[in-house]
């Protein structure tokens, strides 16, 4: 398995034969390498949004549209990409499964707000935030998107069981890296854990110190630069 961070929420995960494009906000990222993007979405199967805000769910449909691959979002992103932007999008909820050859997706819950806030229609209500649990090799990653912490992480750990942890981290608009590093505690038996939602902005986050600090020993953290790939 290949985990490669596009900056901020984005990342490319190479899982069981899949390529799987998460929040994939390259055009306007400003951490995003420059003249990398071909590489970055090359191959995708499919792309998952956690929630509508431009900096996760603006760039979707273009890319969708180079590279053939489905969006898979929640019902109402899924039919606003679909009818106002001409992509292959398709919605489920939470709670709800879907298969990407050998991998899957299930949607769980989030804490945060989503709307379009780009396009032109900025408040338009875009359904219900969410993350995700991919499973496929042998493992299960929990993709946060952006949340607080909540006491539904308490079930999907128990449930899911994930060992990979990609965490939403900078603070403000989501958990802080000392409350990742509560949850990891608290609620996760992760082996591994990627922070993300940092270093974007001057307002987030730019370091991983305190969630390096929180974690227990045994917890592998990585902390790649844009394009770096994590193996695991």
């Amino acid at each position: 398995m290949k985990i490669t961070w596009l900056g901020h929420s984005g990342f490319r995960i190479e899982i069981a034969g899949q390529v799987l494009l998460i929040d994939p906000w390259i055009q306007g990222n400003p951490v995003f390498p420059a003249g990398r993007e071909d590489e970055a979405i090359a191959g995708a199967t499919a792309i998952l949004l956690t929630h509508g805000h431009g900096d996760h769910a603006a760039d979707a449909a273009r890319v969708a549209g180079i590279t053939g691959a489905p969006i898979h979002a929640v019902h109402e992103l899924a039919e606003y990409l679909r009818e106002a932007r001409g992509a292959d999008a398709r919605g489920f909820g939470q709670g709800g499964t879907i298969r990407a050859g050998e991998v899957a997706v299930t949607m769980v819950p989030a804490c945060h707000s989503s709307s379009i806030d780009w396009d032109g229609v900025p408040g338009l209500p875009a359904g219900r935030e969410a993350g995700f649990m991919i499973a496929g090799e042998g493992h299960t990653i929990y993709v946060s998107g952006d949340t607080g912490v909540m006491a539904d992480m308490e079930w999907m750990a128990e449930y899911h069981k994930p060992d990979i942890g990609i965490l939403c981290a900078g603070g403000h608009y989501t958990m802080d890296m000392a409350q990742a590093a509560f949850v990891c505690r608290k609620y996760f038996n992760f082996r591994n854990v990627i922070p993300c939602h940092y270093r974007t902005f001057p307002l987030l986050a730019q370091s991983a110190d305190d969630l390096r600090r929180g974690i227990d020993p045994h917890v592998v953290l990585h902390t790649p630069d844009p394009m770096e790939p994590v193996t695991i």
